[in-house]
């Protein structure tokens, strides 16, 4: 039956073809649709947007199991902040061991998860613009959120494939794709270049969220409270951060003091409850986990039976005095054994934890600790001071005294203590020291130099095969 079907067809198409080539030739095709007229109305966009904020919880993006992220847990994992525990089955060893390859499936599901992201922000942007005459507002918010979000998935990509952070640095950058084209083939450009178009897309994204048709917090059916989306708030705190990077000090004490002044630290109480998504106290950007979502950094804590595929150093734990009430917001003894308690349930999971919790991308704690390295590198120690003892004193941790290098190394601990298993630790190394030094349970894998290849992933092998304009990182 299904042969007479084709051949019936086939016969039809041919007769219709032979009659009128002609019309057929000069018809515009009917199945397809130019990208510009896909959406036609500018409330598609919001759904565009929408899909754009949900592929940031894809597997190799913030969530994931075995190893699925690489923005989470394999950030410390390559560090120093964690050692294999004996339910290891091998999950981001291949971080651990600084042996990634180019074929390896974590290295290429990071490489598209972000640019996946980057793929719908631009989506979302094509064709917007003709709607802004007789919407502008609502375009400001849509472009706004999608922009930022467009930069800030290059500057993770940067994190990871970029060997120097320096802000003029002509070493390779990533490809900056700021329009949608399934056949484009970048070239990596630049780390100035790099920077240029991230620092553009913010600024310009920070200025359009500042004029908007309703306050983007409430957007959802979530309180005003909520922190899910990008707002003018969010752009400055990213732009903080990537100041930061890029040994731009004077901008990022600018920025990081934008949104201290407007998000200002939880107090003692409130600070345990931001992890277990009772509040969003200084929470300035958060991606919502909901029931059914994959896990957060379910590598580390492993809640079932109590495993743990990955168990804190000493060195790390040490860190926190018992008053301090980043020791039992963050740690917890499971039978003798600390486990990672950051991202163990919301308050409404009960007694089953599933991780199932809101990643806290951007927080003013990690402000305070911009604003007081930024000014510690511009020898401004007494303003330092006063950030580092703020937030020690919001944390119920000892302040200090520190100056000069002390000053800076005091800095660099409370980054530690304060950042675990938030996206840094690796990166906090690779920008400053750039040397790695582990010394509990370590036969091997224990040191990482300054000049190893291995603070850079490798291009991922199908984009090297895809991408005849692709240049891959030296040494793989």
């Amino acid at each position: 039956m299904r042969n007479k079907i084709s051949l019936l067809l086939m016969i039809v198409t041919t007769g219709l073809v032979v009659v009128s080539c002609k019309k057929v030739v000069d018809l515009k095709p009917t199945h397809t649709i130019d990208g510009d007229l896909f959406f036609n109305t500018v409330g598609d966009y919001e759904f565009a947007l929408n899909a754009a904020y949900d592929r940031l919880k894809q597997n190799s993006m913030y969530a994931g199991v075995n190893g699925g992220s690489i923005f989470l847990c394999a950030v410390d994992v390559a560090g120093d902040n964690f050692y294999g525990g004996p339910a290891n089955l091998g999950a981001m060893n291949p971080y651990f061991r600084w042996n990634y390859t180019a074929d390896e499936a974590s290295v290429q599901g990071g490489w598209d998860a972000v640019y996946n992201v980057i793929q719908q922000a631009n989506i979302t942007l094509r064709g917007l613009q003709r709607f802004r005459a007789t919407d502008p507002l609502t375009v400001n918010r849509i472009e706004g959120q999608a922009r930022a979000l467009r930069a800030y998935m290059h500057f993770e990509a940067m994190r990871w494939w970029v060997d120097d952070y320096a802000r003029n640095s002509q070493e390779p950058g990533i490809p900056y794709v700021d329009t949608f084209n399934v056949e484009l083939m970048p070239a990596r450009g630049t780390v100035e270049q790099t920077y240029d178009a991230m620092e553009a897309d913010l600024k310009i994204a920070k200025e359009l969220l500042s004029d908007i048709d309703e306050p983007i917090q409430s957007i959802s059916s979530a309180a005003a409270t909520n922190r899910a989306y990008i707002d003018s708030l969010v752009c400055n705190a990213m732009l903080a951060r990537m100041y930061l990077y890029a040994g731009e000090a004077d901008s990022a004490i600018k920025y990081s003091s934008m949104v201290i002044a407007a998000r200002p630290l939880a107090n003692t109480a409130e600070f345990p409850l931001i992890w277990q998504d009772g509040t969003t106290r200084e929470v300035v950007w958060s991606i919502k986990f909901q029931a059914g979502d994959a896990a957060l950094a379910r590598e580390i804590y492993q809640p079932a039976g109590d495993q743990l595929s990955w168990r804190p150093v000493s060195a790390l734990l040490n860190l926190y005095d018992p008053a301090d009430v980043r020791s039992a917001a963050y740690w917890v003894n499971r039978n003798g054994r600390m486990v990672l308690n950051k991202y163990f349930a919301k308050t409404t999971a009960g007694a089953s934890p599933d991780g199932v919790t809101d990643y806290k991308v951007f927080r003013t704690g990690e402000m305070y600790l911009i604003r007081a390295e930024a000014r510690a590198n511009k020898g401004l120690d007494a303003a330092a001071l006063a950030d580092l003892n703020a937030l020690r004193a919001a944390r119920n941790a000892a302040t200090g005294t520190e100056s000069g290098t002390a000053l800076q190394i005091a800095i660099a601990i409370e980054r530690r203590k304060e950042l675990v298993v938030e996206g840094h630790r690796f990166f906090d190394l690779k920008r400053t020291t750039r040397s790695i030094s582990r010394t509990q349970n370590c036969s091997s894998f224990c040191s990482l130099g300054s000049g190893s290849r291995a603070w850079n992933l490798p291009v991922p092998q199908t984009e090297m095969i895809a991408n005849d304009n692709m240049e891959q990182n030296p040494g793989y």
